[in-house]
């Protein structure tokens, strides 16, 4: 197949109307959308996994609002880059009524200094500001330029977009309309885009391209076999960020020390921000070792400081270490268990009242109400325990926290159970 753009960059939409997904943010009335419409337009910070729409979002705001464009990568662009976008554009603002957009991708790369210096023309009016990120803006974001921003969360697309792309590019792409495409199956195509449009045109693309004569059938067997033999050309831009990390929490929470180790080489080796790593090691301290070993939490904490402070080369055998420690510890989601079924409990029955003697009682008004009356101070009893309400009355007795089956929560439990008796 020969054609001088890939599919995704001859499928962009221009319009709204033609865009796939976040209907939360452009569908009809939708928050966004009616900004851009409006022509006021704020700086923004678009965060979202790859391949959701952000490039193509900028490109429709540029169109309806008919302004200048800027584009800077984090990855290759620097302060003095940034500056000279910023003189470009305050020369433009002599001539035009709109301030021009500066779009810089993957702006969670760049340092608090390049970030800083974007701080006076974004204040002022002198640019638009659109960040594209895959990463949570408040850890990656310097505070005064977040609080300039509106922050506009993307979503994986769903089943129904893809089938939009799919049925588009079937039937409108000039190159894809020479050939006879007919699908008989679609779980492998949803399963290996994950609902990112680029590696869905990534897909399309590459079957098309080795189909043989001007026809072909598109099956779960075909697509994973097109993909064993080409696997590089599927994923050539890198895009198997979440795949890797997705196997490298699994490996950690299922125990298996070497290949958590691997998985993590292969992001070091990716170029993978380390400390986007030793998060995602914090979280799963928290998440799957939790009360079976407590001092897992602060291993990852402490790993994510000395990454912070170090850097790479040495920062690698800093994750090896935390990484290793909490695949090789004892697992439990109990404390992860118990937030959301806590959660889930107060959506389901609302504000309920504190029982009056767990109230505080500061002027005599209140004690005159009985608030705290009856509360039984626990130091004040044998073994600094003693049995009382503590829950509001429509649930009490309910048990949310389960202790988990390990050596350290069931001696807590046996603890527990030896108080109450």
């Amino acid at each position: 197949m020969s054609a001088t753009k890939p599919l995704a960059e001859r499928l962009r939409p221009s319009n709204f109307d033609d865009y796939a997904g976040q209907e939360h943010l452009v569908g009809k009335n939708a928050t966004l959308r009616n900004a851009v419409e409006s022509g006021n337009i704020p700086s923004m910070i678009l965060w979202g996994p790859p391949g959701v729409g952000k490039t193509t979002l900028v490109n429709i705001i540029s169109k309806i609002s008919d302004r200048i464009v800027y584009t800077l990568s984090a990855v290759n662009s620097g302060v003095k880059d940034v500056r000279e976008v910023i003189e470009k554009a305050s020369k433009q603002n002599l001539f035009s009524k709109s301030n021009p957009i500066l779009f810089i991708d993957e702006i969670h790369r760049f340092s608090k200094s390049q970030q800083d210096s974007l701080l006076g023309a974004v204040e002022d009016g002198t640019i638009t500001l659109i960040g594209a990120t895959t990463e949570n803006p408040s850890f990656e974001v310097i505070s005064p330029l977040l609080s300039r921003c509106q922050v506009y969360v993307l979503k994986h697309l769903e089943e129904k977009h893809l089938d939009f792309l799919i049925d588009k590019a079937i039937k409108e792409d000039v190159e894809l309309k020479k050939i006879d495409i007919k699908i008989k199956e679609r779980d492998a195509l949803y399963r290996f885009s994950g609902g990112d449009a680029r590696k869905l045109f990534n897909l399309l693309e590459l079957i098309a391209s080795s189909a043989s004569g001007k026809k072909v059938t598109i099956t779960n067997k075909l697509v994973v076999d097109r993909l064993q033999a080409n696997i590089a050309i599927y994923d050539k831009s890198g895009e198997q960020h979440y795949d890797i990390i997705s196997a490298f929490i699994k490996s950690v929470r299922g125990s298996d020390a070497d290949a958590a180790v691997y998985w993590l080489a292969r992001m070091l080796e990716g170029g993978e921000d380390v400390k986007f790593i030793a998060r995602r090691l914090i979280i799963l301290a928290a998440e799957d070792v939790g009360l079976a070993n407590p001092n897992a939490l602060l291993i990852a904490n402490a790993c994510f400081d000395a990454v912070s402070k170090i850097g790479m080369p040495e920062a690698r055998i800093i994750l090896s270490e935390a990484t290793i420690y909490l695949a090789t510890s004892p697992k439990s989601n109990s404390a992860y268990m118990a937030i959301d079924k806590a959660i889930a409990l107060v959506k389901e029955t609302g504000d309920l009242p504190v029982p009056l003697h767990l109230r505080n009682a500061p002027t005599k008004l209140m004690k005159n109400l009985d608030y705290g009356k009856n509360y039984k101070y626990p130091h004040s009893f044998k073994g600094n325990f003693v049995a009382q309400q503590y829950l509001p009355d429509k649930i009490d007795k309910t048990q949310i926290y389960e202790s988990g089956n390990n050596v350290k929560e069931y001696s807590v439990k046996k603890f527990l159970d030896g108080l109450i008796g």
